[in-house]
């Protein structure tokens, strides 16, 4: 059985969704602290030709507590509909634009304040979009000692859920020993996403933007396509 891990981001790049598609069991900390300025509660899309953030404001609190005890500010309703009316405006001319406004719409609209179950959400309607059946377990509900941290912890998890290859990407190639997951009986491997390019109106492409930019350019068929644009080392 092949299983990942990852935090969980909000509207993440389409190489997050190659990951989830490649495993049968995706783990995603829930119980992990907040990290600012990260990918967590952001992400980039096109706006006016350029790459900017879109962010989910946070209520102010403590920088050590976990993503599923931070909630969204009280002015979130009001952002929400900025947010909203700028992915509409930059937007409406994609082609698959009807589709992709209606996920952001259940997205945005979701009745929770609590920052992880608002990102859980938006992973799992993408997810059901994509058609992708991976199943996705929350950290916290795997019974493990959660004071473990990233190697030991992920070998954790691994143990628990009888994996026999850990998936991470490749980004995480400097941070693992592959001795310890051969002692694990363990196959550790590393996707790495090809280059993927697709016409965004008459801009220059930029690459590696929010899921939501690949919705609103591509057809589905396409899409499930670009999922399999991976390589594995």
């Amino acid at each position: 059985m092949k299983v990942g891990i990852m935090q969980p981001y909000f509207l993440p790049y389409i190489g997050y969704f190659q990951l989830i598609n490649a495993v049968d069991k995706f783990v995603i900390y829930d119980n992990i602290e907040y990290t600012k300025k990260g990918w967590i509660n952001r992400n980039r899309i096109l706006i006016n030709g350029k790459s900017e953030y879109i962010t989910l404001p946070l209520k102010k609190d403590s920088d050590f507590l976990y993503v599923n005890q931070r909630f969204l500010s009280d002015t979130f309703d009001n952002e929400k509909n900025k947010i909203l009316r700028k992915i509409k405006e930059n937007y409406r001319n994609s082609p698959n634009f009807d589709i992709g406004y209606c996920l952001c719409e259940k997205i945005f609209n979701y009745k929770s304040n609590n920052l992880f179950e608002y990102i859980f959400n938006s992973l799992q309607i993408i997810c059901n979009y994509l058609n992708i059946k991976t199943e996705l377990i929350l950290s916290s509900t795997i019974n493990i000692d959660h004071n473990l941290k990233s190697e030991e912890k992920v070998l954790s998890i691994c143990a628990f859920l009888k994996a026999d290859i850990y998936i991470n990407s490749i980004g995480g190639m400097s941070i693992y020993n592959l001795k310890n997951f051969e002692d694990s009986n363990l196959k550790l491997e590393f996707i790495n996403s090809q280059f993927i390019s697709y016409q965004q109106r008459q801009n220059l492409f930029i690459p590696w933007l929010s899921i939501l930019d690949v919705i609103m350019f591509n057809p589905l068929e396409t899409i499930r396509d670009y999922l399999l644009k991976t390589k594995t080392l």
